[in-house]
Parts: C-alpha cells; sequence; structure tokens
C-alpha cells in the first residue's frame, strides 16, 4: 500500500500525524469513553498508510492510556469509569500497602469567578465564571484529604452541590459520565505545608501540623486544562506513591 502524504511545513513523523487525526476523531466523538475503535486494517485503509504505522500510533497513544488494547478483543478508548482507572491520579497509598475504602464527604459547591491567576492555569478570562468544590476522602473512615477544586463553569453547566453528593466517587468519571468531557493527563506540583483553618478543621488537625500540598492541573483532549485542585494530605501512615518509566 502506498502511504498517503500528510506532510506539512512543521514536519511529524507519519505515525504521529496519524496520531493526531485519531485524537481529533476523539475529540470529535466519533468514539466515546469505552468505545471499541475501528481495526487496525480499516484505520490503514482509511488514512492511507500501512497497518505498521497505525499499529505506532496506537501504541503511542496506548502509552498515554487514552487508549487501551484488550487482547482478543481489540483496541477501546479508555474510560475513567472502568475499576483500574477510578481512581488513576490518586496517589496516596497505605504504608503497608492494603487496599482502602474510598469515600468522599462533601463540603460546598459555590460559584464564583476566576482571578488573574486561576485564568492563566484554566486559560480563561480573568472575571470568567467558575465552579467551585470542597470535599474530604476518607480512607477506610478516616478523613485525609482535603479537596479543593475549581473547573470553568461553561463546560460543567449543571454541576451543582446535589450532583457531587450523588456521584460520591471519582470526580473524574463523573466529568466523563455526565458532561463529556474526559481528563488524559495531569500535571502536579508537592511541597510541605502547615495545616490552617477550614482545611485543619476538616482534618480534626492542629495549625501548623504538618501536610502534603498536591496541586493539580488535569488536561483533556487538545491538552486544554479542565481542572485545578488542591489535595491537603495527612501522610503519617500514607506515602505518595508514582511509578517512574
Amino acid at each position: 500500500m502506498k502511504e498517503k502524504n500528510y506532510s506539512s511545513p512543521s514536519y511529524k513523523p507519519l505515525y504521529e500525524q496519524i496520531k493526531v487525526l485519531l485524537t481529533q476523531s476523539l475529540i470529535g466523538g466519533e468514539w466515546g469513553p469505552g468505545d471499541m475503535i475501528p481495526s487496525e486494517i480499516e484505520l490503514a485503509s482509511r488514512y492511507k498508510v500501512s497497518q505498521g504505522t497505525v499499529r505506532k500510533a496506537i501504541d503511542a497513544l496506548s502509552t498515554e492510556h487514552i487508549l487501551i488494547r484488550r487482547q482478543g478483543k481489540g483496541t477501546f478508548v479508555a474510560t475513567h469509569s472502568a475499576e483500574g482507572m477510578k481512581y488513576r491520579f490518586l496517589r496516596l497509598t497505605s504504608v503497608d500497602g492494603q487496599k482502602e475504602y474510598l469515600q468522599n464527604e462533601f463540603i460546598s459547591c459555590t460559584k464564583g469567578k476566576a482571578d488573574v491567576r486561576m485564568g492563566q492555569i484554566l486559560d480563561l478570562k480573568a472575571g470568567a465564571s467558575i465552579i467551585e468544590i470542597k470535599r474530604l476522602l476518607t480512607f477506610s473512615g478516616r478523613p485525609l484529604i482535603y479537596d479543593h477544586i475549581i473547573v470553568p463553569a461553561s463546560p460543567f453547566k449543571g454541576l451543582n452541590g446535589n450532583r457531587v453528593e450523588e456521584k460520591n466517587g471519582s470526580m473524574y468519571s463523573m466529568y466523563e459520565s455526565e458532561f463529556g468531557i474526559r481528563m488524559i493527563r495531569a500535571e502536579e506540583r508537592l511541597k510541605a505545608v502547615a495545616a490552617s483553618g477550614e482545611a485543619a478543621i476538616a482534618l480534626a488537625l492542629l495549625n501548623g501540623e504538618p501536610l502534603l500540598s498536591i496541586e493539580r492541573v488535569s488536561f483533556t483532549y487538545g491538552d486544554k486544562p479542565m481542572e485545578w485542585r488542591l489535595g491537603l494530605c495527612i501522610t503519617d501512615n500514607h506515602h505518595y506513591m508514582n511509578e517512574l518509566e
């Protein structure tokens, strides 16, 4: 098969160009979370490239957890509703490795306006409408994380405290199922801080006790920032675990 020329002034390897085309189909909603995408042979025919080029593009998207290969079944769009993906970005782990029962305790959900800093983080104009959520994450009944979340209001029209309370689970799963927005990657910044104010009260700590601060920005397709989150974590018998490749 003669491969189609997708060359452009800013040249990318052919498989990366196919990766972009596949991503555009995901952004456009051709395949939703949990859907099976066409076979490599079908995609090779569609894009007029070799099956090997398609396979390399799918491999790259699989590495980024955008697609998931299932042996003998096909390739599927990853979903935060899947058991192994619900808490994909949650890295706080018991020091003894025991599996824990996770629950959320709702604190508040309010509407507000983005300040200059939040506008820069979420790529919004200062003064744009935002939704601010606060909740407590408990591990086997013990409060361990004070979660402060901000999302732009426009893509999450209808998001309110009742919906957050009803779901009582992964926010990313709710974003995906209720609003069609899937977070595909996140950036985090960690530092040690002292407990204070509402967070100290919610976590039953004295002012000044140590916490791990995890500031996260999550992105959807097209590298668009869609959520800012600050998690203040108790780590006396838990640690932050990450896998480096």
